[in-house]
Protein backbone atom coordinates (compact mmCIF):
# COMPACT_ATOMS: atom_id res chain seq x y z
CA UNK A 1 0.00 0.00 0.00
CA UNK A 2 1.33 3.42 -0.88
CA UNK A 3 1.70 6.20 1.68
CA UNK A 4 -0.21 8.59 -0.63
CA UNK A 5 -3.92 9.20 -0.54
CA UNK A 6 -6.28 10.09 2.29
CA UNK A 7 -6.35 8.15 5.58
CA UNK A 8 -9.92 7.40 6.73
CA UNK A 9 -11.78 5.78 9.62
CA UNK A 10 -14.91 3.67 9.34
CA UNK A 11 -16.88 3.52 12.59
CA UNK A 12 -19.81 1.24 13.39
CA UNK A 13 -20.97 0.28 16.87
CA UNK A 14 -17.88 0.08 19.09
CA UNK A 15 -15.64 -0.78 16.13
CA UNK A 16 -13.25 1.46 14.23
CA UNK A 17 -11.42 0.32 11.08
CA UNK A 18 -8.84 2.36 9.22
CA UNK A 19 -8.21 2.52 5.50
CA UNK A 20 -6.35 4.67 3.03
CA UNK A 21 -8.01 6.04 -0.09
CA UNK A 22 -5.97 5.90 -3.27
CA UNK A 23 -4.65 9.06 -4.89
CA UNK A 24 -7.16 9.05 -7.77
CA UNK A 25 -9.84 11.46 -8.94
CA UNK A 26 -12.59 9.07 -7.80
CA UNK A 27 -11.11 8.61 -4.32
CA UNK A 28 -10.41 12.35 -3.90
CA UNK A 29 -14.03 13.06 -4.82
CA UNK A 30 -15.17 10.64 -2.09
CA UNK A 31 -12.78 12.25 0.42
CA UNK A 32 -14.32 15.66 -0.36
CA UNK A 33 -17.73 14.32 0.77
CA UNK A 34 -16.50 13.12 4.17
CA UNK A 35 -17.76 12.70 6.81
CA UNK A 36 -20.57 10.41 5.59
CA UNK A 37 -22.90 8.17 7.55
CA UNK A 38 -24.17 5.40 5.30
CA UNK A 39 -26.40 2.35 5.70
CA UNK A 40 -24.58 -0.72 4.43
CA UNK A 41 -26.31 -3.85 3.16
CA UNK A 42 -24.77 -7.29 3.54
CA UNK A 43 -24.42 -9.57 0.50
CA UNK A 44 -23.80 -13.20 1.53
CA UNK A 45 -21.40 -12.20 4.37
CA UNK A 46 -18.79 -11.31 1.75
CA UNK A 47 -19.65 -7.89 0.37
CA UNK A 48 -21.11 -4.81 2.02
CA UNK A 49 -22.53 -1.99 -0.09
CA UNK A 50 -24.11 1.43 0.54
CA UNK A 51 -25.50 4.12 -1.72
CA UNK A 52 -23.58 7.37 -1.89
CA UNK A 53 -25.35 10.75 -1.81
CA UNK A 54 -23.95 11.71 -5.23
CA UNK A 55 -21.95 10.33 -8.13
CA UNK A 56 -18.18 10.45 -7.99
CA UNK A 57 -15.69 11.39 -10.68
CA UNK A 58 -14.89 8.76 -13.29
CA UNK A 59 -11.76 10.60 -14.44
CA UNK A 60 -8.98 8.08 -14.98
CA UNK A 61 -11.20 5.06 -14.30
CA UNK A 62 -11.39 2.08 -16.67
CA UNK A 63 -13.46 2.53 -19.83
CA UNK A 64 -16.97 1.11 -20.04
CA UNK A 65 -18.09 1.64 -16.45
CA UNK A 66 -21.61 2.93 -15.89
CA UNK A 67 -22.00 5.28 -12.88
CA UNK A 68 -25.70 4.45 -12.41
CA UNK A 69 -25.35 2.35 -9.23
CA UNK A 70 -23.30 4.89 -7.26
CA UNK A 71 -22.44 2.27 -4.65
CA UNK A 72 -19.50 2.06 -2.29
CA UNK A 73 -18.51 -1.38 -1.12
CA UNK A 74 -16.12 -3.72 0.64
CA UNK A 75 -14.90 -6.92 -0.97
CA UNK A 76 -13.78 -9.27 1.82
CA UNK A 77 -11.20 -11.60 0.20
CA UNK A 78 -8.77 -8.82 -0.76
CA UNK A 79 -9.47 -6.13 1.83
CA UNK A 80 -10.00 -3.64 -0.99
CA UNK A 81 -12.27 -0.65 -0.50
CA UNK A 82 -14.01 -0.32 -3.86
CA UNK A 83 -16.73 1.54 -5.73
CA UNK A 84 -19.38 -0.25 -7.69
CA UNK A 85 -20.15 1.81 -10.77
CA UNK A 86 -22.42 -0.65 -12.50
CA UNK A 87 -26.17 -1.09 -12.45
CA UNK A 88 -25.60 -4.81 -11.78
CA UNK A 89 -23.50 -4.22 -8.66
CA UNK A 90 -22.00 -6.04 -6.78
CA UNK A 91 -20.72 -8.00 -9.79
CA UNK A 92 -17.09 -7.50 -10.78
CA UNK A 93 -17.62 -5.84 -14.17
CA UNK A 94 -18.32 -2.48 -12.53
CA UNK A 95 -15.74 -2.23 -9.77
CA UNK A 96 -13.34 0.69 -9.44
CA UNK A 97 -10.83 0.24 -6.60
CA UNK A 98 -10.50 3.37 -4.47
CA UNK A 99 -8.38 2.29 -1.52
CA UNK A 100 -7.22 -0.41 0.84
CA UNK A 101 -8.02 -1.30 4.43
CA UNK A 102 -5.24 -1.21 7.02
CA UNK A 103 -5.13 -3.97 9.61
CA UNK A 104 -7.87 -6.43 10.56
CA UNK A 105 -11.28 -6.16 8.90
CA UNK A 106 -12.92 -9.18 10.56
CA UNK A 107 -15.45 -7.06 12.44
CA UNK A 108 -16.71 -5.61 9.17
CA UNK A 109 -16.88 -9.01 7.52
CA UNK A 110 -18.87 -10.45 10.42
CA UNK A 111 -21.73 -7.97 9.95
CA UNK A 112 -24.52 -10.12 8.50
CA UNK A 113 -27.35 -7.60 8.56
CA UNK A 114 -27.79 -3.98 7.46
CA UNK A 115 -25.75 -1.59 9.59
CA UNK A 116 -24.91 2.09 9.77
CA UNK A 117 -21.29 3.26 9.54
CA UNK A 118 -19.61 6.64 9.55
CA UNK A 119 -16.69 7.26 7.21
CA UNK A 120 -14.47 10.22 8.09
CA UNK A 121 -10.99 11.54 7.47
CA UNK A 122 -8.38 10.23 9.89
CA UNK A 123 -5.86 13.05 9.37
Amino acid sequence: MSAGGTPIRIKFGDTEITARLDDSATARDLAAQLPLTLTFRDHNRVEKTASLPRKLSLEGSPEGHDPVAREIGYWAPDGDFVLYYDSDAPFFNGIIRIGEFEGETGALGSQSEDFSATIERAD
